[in-house]
């Protein structure tokens, strides 16, 4: 029996200096990850907090106004088509509503094959203000949509002073127009784009879409902030533009080949001394882009990388920058609940746990301030909204592919030859 316990006991002593030395290694490694995810997301917290710290002083939401007797006919817009029987007719109904300032409303058509074009007819039968045009087979070099606004610009009345660029699928609310002249003239604004309110309808887009459109705030902060040339936004789907300067940059032949033409137009436009807004225009406008998450993973995931307006350097370290501050929080925490969970613990692990349980809170906190930049009243499982942040990773995984890739097809086109 003695012979046993001294036996039984020195082993057991001999297992447990193996457990404690194997719990020690694993808890100096797990300290090492912490140290380097701190090294990583200390300076990333830092940046985000910068480019979010000016939202609440950011220009507020732009609301209806009325037209005055100085912006009489000084608007030509225009809007580019291809095959959008299925969602234009909002956007021509809220047009036919803007007032006197809008001189013309130019349909710029790339032969619609499915009654686009009888649609704008009937448009054009109860508004003399539209007018259909069909643009030239897309030229070697161009992208369908900046050739679209290209002809139009170029077809333009001479007497218009701003050239507004509308997309077939937005719902411009009566005064739009006149609330954009108001303040662009009052910012003394070259170019001014709105940020929508986006309908949302099914589940799978309520959940991912808020993921991708948080990717745009992380980078480049909300609507209504001021930022350098090269780190501006702008959208394309509300996009308001002096027509001299239009001309003084050739109209958008600077953004021919691009993709994401209205961040590559606007930044080139801030580049030569103009001054470039972008404000929030929920009140004002709505759009409902893409149906379902397939959709919205596909049409809407594939530009936003914006890499045809930015630099491979700032391309790639604003990826990183979304893998540290959108992409880890979420798995991180949930490694540390379980090493805390299995008795691994130490002062970095703590430091590290609240450096993201921060980025956690952010998260939810710009989640409730973008609530109003969405129209769910038409909405099934509107719910999935709040769950939009365990998203992140397959929003920043959707940012990398698109990096890496060129789209082939754009909007029925195909683009043999992609920039």
């Amino acid at each position: 029996m003695i012979d046993f316990w001294q036996f039984i006991i020195p082993h057991f002593l001999m297992e447990s200096s193996h457990g404690m030395q194997s719990l020690t290694l694993r808890s100096t490694a797990i300290d090492a990850v912490a140290w380097v995810l701190l090294l990583i997301q200390v300076p990333a917290l830092a940046l985000l907090l910068s480019r979010l710290g000016d939202g609440p002083l950011r220009i507020k939401p732009l609301q209806a106004a009325l037209t005055t007797p100085e912006q009489l006919g000084i608007v030509s817009v225009v809007v580019p088509t291809l095959n959008e029987a299925e969602r234009i007719q909002p956007c021509l109904s809220g047009l036919s509503q803007q007032s006197y300032e809008v001189r013309e409303i130019l349909i710029v058509d790339s032969c619609s094959q499915d009654g686009t074009r009888d649609l704008v007819k009937l448009s054009q039968a109860r508004d003399p203000r539209f007018r259909l045009l069909t643009d030239d087979s897309l030229p070697n070099g161009w992208v369908g949509r900046p050739w679209a606004l290209h002809t139009g610009f170029l077809e333009s009345d001479p007497n218009s002073e701003w050239i507004l660029g509308i997309d077939a699928d937005t719902e411009p609310a009566p005064g739009l127009v006149a609330a954009m002249l108001n303040q662009a003239t009052a910012n003394h604004y070259d170019v001014l784009t709105l940020s929508p309110q986006f309908i949302l309808c099914y589940p799978g887009e309520i959940w991912l879409q808020p993921s991708l459109l948080v990717t745009l705030i992380y980078r480049f902060g909300a609507s209504g902030s001021h930022r350098p040339p090269e780190r501006l936004l702008a959208n394309g789907q509300c996009f308001l533009s002096r027509k001299s300067v239009l001309a003084e940059i050739e109209g958008y032949t600077q953004a021919r080949q691009s993709f994401c033409d209205d961040v590559t137009l606007a930044r080139t436009i801030a580049s030569r001394g103009f001054k470039v807004g972008f404000v929030d225009g929920a009140p004002i406008l709505k759009v409902r882009m893409y149906k379902g998450i397939m959709e919205t993973w596909r049409e809407w995931g594939r530009s936003l990388d914006l890499k045809d307006a930015t630099s491979p350097s700032q391309l790639w370290g604003d990826l990183l920058f979304l893998i540290v501050v959108q992409g880890f929080p979420f798995p991180v925490l949930l490694g540390w609940a379980i090493a805390l969970h299995n008795g691994i613990s130490s002062p970095m692990i703590l430091v590290n746990l609240s450096i993201n349980l921060t980025l956690l809170v952010i998260r939810l906190s710009l989640l409730w301030a973008i609530r109003p930049s969405y129209d769910l009243s038409k909405a099934n499982g509107k719910w999935l909204f709040w769950l939009s942040p365990l998203a992140d990773i397959a929003a920043v995984c959707r940012i990398f592919l698109s990096s890496i890739t060129t789209p082939s097809q754009w909007r029925g086109r195909i683009y043999s030859n992609s920039p």
